[in-house]
């Protein structure tokens, strides 16, 4: 795989041909392991670029996420993380590994000979004439460094809202709330959870002429044409905080802030969503109701959150059931006893499931999902809108079941809801269910 493969600063091309030739010998995780141990086997012939080729090319293939190189006493792991979870591919040697190494950090501007304290960077990989970035990020270990490159893919996060997995009544309402002219929309979950990609959706579901959208971000994941993107400067000159009070000089009319830290960042924002403008941003909580105590919890005051936050988001990545292998089976005592706590209260707009009749899937793995019986991920929801009954709330300082007890009363849809009408229509199992929201 050497042949069309050219290597400048910063950056891996891989052509056209080279990508098709490794997608038709990649199937499965085994074949991956199989062409590794081909090229290691060169010997001195092979050199480390070839190999870095190889493991990028093969987890952009088969659509991993990261790639995870894990040093031990005896060898060393490499391992992608494909729909959320990790599978171990093959092992090689440690000599191997420093001269792999020492290439990653070249290509990714990391200190070659800082191996005590933790560095990133980033390079890029053309492979097929696409852009590819990938984050580099090397953690000192016993046994030497971990190194974990994650690979930004733009085809794995340029999904339109239609296809992020939402209810219909759900899908209705953001739709209608995208469209105001201000206010804020707030997406939490865990790192992972496809935060980036449901704010990606609204930016290009809205995105025109005119109107001008600029965002901060860290990184800048999906390039979207006719808007503004930046990105934070990791020696800390352009921030999450300096950088929304410049963009806000930039006379716009959507701003997407990556991440609400602190305070600052949180106190701007809001009054960007108060002063006429509409804010997209994230913040890390496990569910749409703690959103309003953890903004009060990090300083901002109630009277300023609850006129300002239009609609609170939490989210996960749930994976889906392989088409080509799923079966259905009838439940056991424990998946009906998990259904009913679940569908206990579901909202109006919602089909409650017979459970007298109802069928879930499970998947036993083939070669089209890599022998896992999944094979990509949807998204699990549960949004709430600010209403009057919940802003008045608000400048009572609630606690997160108070919040949740008033978004149920306006009929949100609860994580666990959504997963289990999921799993009852075949797209997921119960236990990724519970693996991915918990027992209920």
């Amino acid at each position: 795989m050497t042949k069309g493969t050219e290597t400048f600063e910063g950056m891996i091309v891989i052509g056209k041909s080279q990508m098709a030739e490794l997608g038709e010998r990649l199937k499965i995780f085994d074949n991956v392991a199989e062409l590794l141990r081909d090229l290691i086997a060169k010997g001195p012939r092979m050199n480390t670029t070839e190999l870095l080729q190889l493991i990028l090319a093969s987890g952009l293939k088969l659509g991993a996420s990261d790639v995870h190189i894990e040093p031990s006493e005896e060898t060393v792991t490499m391992r992608l993380r494909l729909d959320g979870m990790l599978h171990n591919i093959t092992s090689f040697k440690h000599e191997l590994y420093k001269l792999l190494l020492s290439r990653i950090k070249l290509l990714s501007g990391l200190k070659l000979n800082v191996r005590d304290s933790a560095q990133d960077g980033r390079f890029t990989i053309r492979a097929a004439d696409e852009d590819i970035e990938i984050r580099a990020s090397t953690l000192p270990g016993p046994f030497g460094e971990t190194t974990v490159l994650r690979l930004l893919n733009p085809k794995t996060i340029s999904l339109s809202l239609e296809e992020l997995g939402m209810q219909q009544p759900v899908y209705e309402l953001l739709s209608k709330e995208i469209r105001k002219p201000n206010g804020m929309i707030l997406t939490t979950g865990p790192t992972g959870s496809g935060k980036t990609t449901t704010l990606y959706a609204f930016i290009k579901k809205i995105n025109s002429p005119q109107i001008n959208i600029v965002t901060i971000e860290n990184p800048v994941e999906y390039h979207i044409k006719g808007i503004t993107q930046t990105q934070v400067d990791t020696n800390g000159k352009y921030t999450f905080e300096t950088g929304l009070q410049s963009i806000l000089r930039q006379d716009p009319d959507v701003i997407l802030v990556g991440e609400i830290r602190n305070l600052e960042t949180a106190r701007t924002a809001l009054h960007a969503a108060l002063t006429g403008h509409l804010v997209f941003s994230t913040l890390h909580t496990n569910n749409a109701p703690a959103t309003i105590p953890r903004l009060i919890d990090i300083g901002a005051k109630p009277n300023i959150i609850a006129p300002a936050i239009n609609v609170a988001i939490a989210q996960r990545l749930i994976r889906h059931l392989c088409q080509q292998c799923k079966h259905q089976y009838a439940p056991s005592a424990r998946d009906l006893d998990y259904a009913e706590r679940i569908l206990k209260g579901l909202p109006k707009p919602y089909k409650r499931p017979d459970l007298q009749h109802i069928k879930f899937w499970e998947a036993d793995g083939c070669e089209a999902c890599n022998m896992v019986g999944f094979k990509g991920r949807i998204g699990i929801f549960e949004v709430f809108a600010i209403d009057e009954k919940i802003e008045k709330l608000i400048f009572k300082n609630p606690s997160e079941a108070e919040v949740l007890d008033a978004a149920r009363a306006q009929g949100m849809l609860t994580l666990h809801q959504d997963g289990i009408l999921k799993a009852a229509e075949g797209i997921t199992s119960v236990a990724e269910l519970i693996r991915v929201a918990g027992e209920f």
